[in-house]
């Protein structure tokens, strides 16, 4: 007899920013969830949810709690919320994909981890990079041993960060913003990911080098492992050098972009000031914003190549670039929507068979372990033990 089909999962949102809009897409086309609704206090940019999906919608995540359709939540709400909103989730019994950073502080994620471990729930901490086919191929070629000994692992990043448009507190360093709780997390969880988890130290420095954006917009970090294999990760989203010139002019999330654009968001910005390039946020990167070009590539995150004993890996605009005695070749991954698809893979197989994910909460801990100590050992100027790692699990 065939088998009975399973019904889908129900998702809602809360936070239809860019990434609450970009989960979205992912969610419309992913068949094991159905996008039930959302939670969004902006009045335009719920109802422009409301009126596409035909759906009523929430302005509060606390009116979301009650609804009995949802079985996960995507928290995608300023990071100065993340802890609050996640133990509100888990207490009325849903499982959680929750944006990164997990949280501002190691005491907050504890109080997630202690919520969803009472609660008895799921909890993802994603989307970051290390959902992306290619980060995960290269962890699970480093585990397999077929390219001998993970030597050393390099994250390479620069881009226009720092000047797209921001709200107050994504300018404010202790209330996550900069790019050490907004974009080096994904290099985090990358270089974790393929070197297996466990962190032993790392030493740091971060740059502030523009008064009127008094955050750190680049760093550089060496982080060694407990097995000896080490990471560098640098980056930059100061909107000069644009490291997509490397990789094949293909944007973040996979879609093709017009070279040459240096400088452009800088240049957007001039003339804004704080209440206007506030709302100019909401008009680019709210849901109903023009979400850009279609990805055709494979999401990246910048370099990031990993030296193994017999060989080379780096990411490719489809996949993945192999060097070793050989010579080059290219391995072909599966399409990934900017890998929210993957996030979402995880999350119904999480809840189908029991199993803890990957990514879990205590996973997401010890990045935020991480994270701080780059900020640390960037202000001390020395190198930082840690102490919550955990092994990635088989």
């Amino acid at each position: 007899m065939p088998a009975t089909p399973v019904a889908p999962l129900g998702l809602a949102i809360a936070g239809l920013g860019l990434a609450g809009s970009v989960m979205a897409r992912a969610a419309i086309a992913h068949p094991g969830v159905e996008l039930i609704t959302a939670a969004e206090p902006d009045h335009d940019t719920r109802n422009a949810f409301a009126r596409d999906r035909n759906v009523p919608t929430y302005a509060s995540l606390v009116e979301l709690c009650d609804d009995q359709r949802i079985d996960i939540v995507y928290i995608a709400t300023p990071h100065q919320f993340h802890a609050r909103h996640a133990e509100l989730i888990a207490e009325s019994g849903k499982h959680i994909i929750l944006e990164k950073p997990m949280a501002l502080t190691l005491a907050e994620c504890d109080a997630i981890i202690s919520a969803v471990e009472r609660h008895n729930v799921h909890l993802i901490v994603g989307h970051t990079h290390g959902f992306d086919p290619a980060a995960r191929t290269m962890a699970r070629i480093v585990a397999s041993g077929e390219m001998g000994a993970l030597g050393m692992i390099a994250a390479w990043n620069y881009t226009n960060f720092l000047y797209r448009p921001r709200r107050p507190e994504e300018l404010d360093t202790a209330q996550g913003g900069g790019i050490l709780f907004n974009q080096v997390p994904h290099q985090i969880d990358m270089v974790r990911l393929i070197g297996g988890g466990r962190l032993r130290s790392v030493r740091a420095q971060a740059t502030v080098l523009d008064p009127l954006r008094p955050t750190e917009g680049s760093a550089v970090a060496f982080l060694e492992f407990e097995s000896g294999a080490a990471a560098s990760l640098t980056y930059s989203g100061y909107d000069y050098f644009d490291s997509d010139e490397l990789h094949f002019w293909i944007s973040e999330r996979g879609a093709s972009k017009p070279p040459n654009q240096h400088g452009a968001a800088r240049r957007a910005l001039a003339g804004y000031d704080q209440a206007a390039e506030a709302g100019l946020r909401i008009a680019r990167y709210a849901y109903g914003a023009d979400p850009g070009p279609a990805p055709t590539h494979q999401p990246h995150f910048g370099l990031l190549v990993a030296t193994c004993a017999k060989g080379e890996m780096r990411a490719s605009a489809d996949g993945l670039f192999i060097y070793d005695s050989n010579g080059k070749r290219e391995m072909p991954l599966p399409k990934s929507f900017a890998g929210r698809s993957e996030v979402l893979d995880d999350m119904v197989a999480a809840i189908r068979t029991g199993k803890r994910p990957r990514q879990d909460a205590r996973w997401g801990k010890a990045n935020v372990e991480v994270m701080l100590a780059l900020l640390q050992s960037a202000r001390e100027r020395r190198e930082i033990l840690l102490q919550h790692q955990v092994a990635l699990e088989p």
